[in-house]
Parts: structure tokens; sequence; C-alpha cells
């Protein structure tokens, strides 16, 4: 496969979901980054607007463009997706030449950057939109009042619901209903959840550290730092790659943390997420001795503080399982040794 490109399938490797399963290749890293701050903020901007209420949505959102003889529903020609994940999602699938714009945050695949941008989450650009002939328009379902104005300039959207990791292959897989690409959407989702039922397996009976998976906080300091809660897809994909996190008990997909909470969490294993920016190893090494300050929490006496790189990382996308096999490796080198 080609440095930088979704795999490429075949109807008849479709047929055969298991093989296809296992020759699919993983998905490529990302080669460029958007800046620390931008990105810092999405991630919080998308977990502000999961947690919004979810009610009020237009009729017909998330439904294709109803045309032609009759009525009958048509896949769109022309879709603008202002969410990350669900453009790698669209990519992967075989859609990507029908998107016609993506958001400001987008970078992955590399085809997008080439592509316009019509803003994020916290500012879209609906004349814009409009003005590509848009026909379906991927929104956060949070975006209520995105939703209303596409609803009136009849172009029909697909609210996205940030959810668990079950909703990976979900949204996959309504996605390919929604643009015609079934077959390629089921292999897609079929080959993630093969893998991570793979990893699940090779977890099972090893001890599940106590983790606390942090995935922002201010350079060179314990301030402002915020973690995954108990439910999200990072608390998911942190369970599957055989952690146990400290914060499973709140209901929440994040939370801010006070250095007097780590203390007495007490986590056996701090896992860092770094993405937003490109980073030298001494930024990193730097950063990483910040947590020397609460020396007496077993990950740092133990020295089982580690940070991992790469915008996929906060991305719940169809690379979602190369990120559960990267904390793996991290938690359990011992699984990967034999």
């Amino acid at each position: 496969m080609h440095s930088g490109q979704w795999p490429v399938v075949s109807r008849q490797q479709a047929t055969s979901r298991g093989r296809a399963a296992r020759a699919t290749a993983h998905y490529p890293l990302p080669t460029t980054h958007c800046s620390l701050s931008a990105a810092y903020w999405l991630l919080l901007a998308v977990f502000a607007l999961a947690a919004c209420g979810r009610s009020n949505v237009p009729p017909g959102a998330g439904q294709p463009m109803t045309t032609g003889r009759g009525g009958v529903a048509r896949p769109p020609q022309r879709i603008v997706s202002i969410v990350p994940a669900v453009t790698e999602m669209l990519f992967a699938i075989g859609a990507g030449p029908k998107v016609v714009a993506v958001g400001s945050f987008d970078k992955y695949p590399p085809e997008v950057r080439e592509l316009p941008k019509v803003g994020a989450l916290i500012d879209p650009d609906i004349e814009r939109i409009i003005s590509l002939g848009a026909d379906l328009v991927i929104v956060d379902r949070g975006q209520v009042d995105l939703q209303r104005k596409l609803a009136n300039a009849k172009i029909a959207t697909f609210p996205y619901a940030l959810g668990g990791l079950d909703n990976v292959g979900r949204t996959i897989r309504e996605l390919g209903t929604i643009t015609g690409h079934t077959w390629q959407a089921a292999l897609v989702a079929e080959t993630i959840e093969s893998r991570l039922s793979a990893l699940r397996g090779r977890m099972a009976g090893l001890p599940r550290p106590a983790t606390m998976l942090v995935f922002s906080r201010e350079p060179g300091g314990l301030r402002n730092i915020y973690a995954s809660g108990g439910i999200g897809f990072l608390h998911d994909v942190l369970e599957v790659a055989g952690g146990a996190n400290i914060f499973t008990g709140v209901r929440r997909e994040s939370l801010q943390v006070a250095t007097e909470t780590i203390l007495s969490s007490a986590p056996e294993v701090i896992l860092e997420l770094r993405y937003g920016a490109v980073f030298t190893g001494e930024q990193i090494e730097r950063d990483r001795e910040s947590w020397n300050l609460l020396a007496s929490v077993p990950a740092v006496r133990h020295g089982r503080v580690y940070e991992l790189v790469g915008d996929e990382l906060v991305v719940p996308g169809p690379r979602v399982v190369d990120t559960a096999e990267r904390m793996a490796r991290v938690l359990h080198p011992e699984a990967f040794a034999r």
C-alpha cells in the first residue's frame, strides 16, 4: 500500500470477510499537525458538545437527500465534513471523492489538505457550505443551530454523536448506507472490530495497572490537567489496551484533575497523549520530568510515566485500533515479546 493512502479492497475481498480482515493493512500515521492550542480546544469543544442536549434536531437530519423521480433517496454526491473522525471514515470506505470540503482541523488523510476549509465545530461557515453545492453536511449532533440553518437551505445533515468505542463501527456502517458504500463500510468496520477483539484476547489474564490517561495539560508544569473519565472512546480504548482507568467511576468523558486528586488516586501508570504539534525528544523529556513534582505517586516513583505522540490518538476514527495497540505495547510490553 502506498504511504498515506487508505487500503483499497475489492468486492471479492468483502465477501471473504475473515481473510479480508486479516489482510487489510494498518492505517498510516499522519505527517502534519495543527497548533497545540487549536487541537486542545477542538478536543474540549467536542467533549462539551457531546454533553449538550440532543433534542430539537431538525426533521430529516442524518438522512440522505431525497431527490429524483418519485422522491427516491439517492446517495449524496457533494459532501462537506467538519468532523475529523467522520472525514477519515468517509475516505476509508471509498467515499473520499465525494468530499468537496472539510473542517479547519481536518488533516488526514493527506488528500484533505487540498480541499476547501469551511470552519469547524465552533465557527462553521454556512455561506461557503451552501456556495459549494453541498447535498450532505457532516456536523456534530450538538450543533443544533447549524442543523436548522442547513435544513432551511434544504441541505441534509448527518449529525455525528461522540460516543464510546463501539460507536466507531456503527458510524462507519451508517455512512456506508447513506453514501452507497455499504459493503466497503462493512469491511472496514469488521476489520476494526476483529483487531479490537484480537487485542482484547491478547490482554486477557494480564494484570490491569491503575492508569490515569491524560489528554491535556499546560506544557512544562502540572496545571490544567485534563484526563479521561469513565465513559467515552478514550476510556474504552484504555480498557481494551489492558489498563484500568482510575476515574472509571466518573461518568463523564473528561475531567479536570487537581494534583491532590492524583496523589490520593495513586495511579500505577500515567499515560499522556501528545498531539497537535511536532514535538522534539527534548520537549517530551522535559515535559515528562514535570511529573517528578509528584514523586510519591507510584507511576512516578517506578518510572511508569509514558507519552504517546500523534493526532490520531484523539480521533475516534478508523485508526483507533492503532491507538489501542500503541497503548497496549506501553502498558504490557511483555505481551508483545512472546
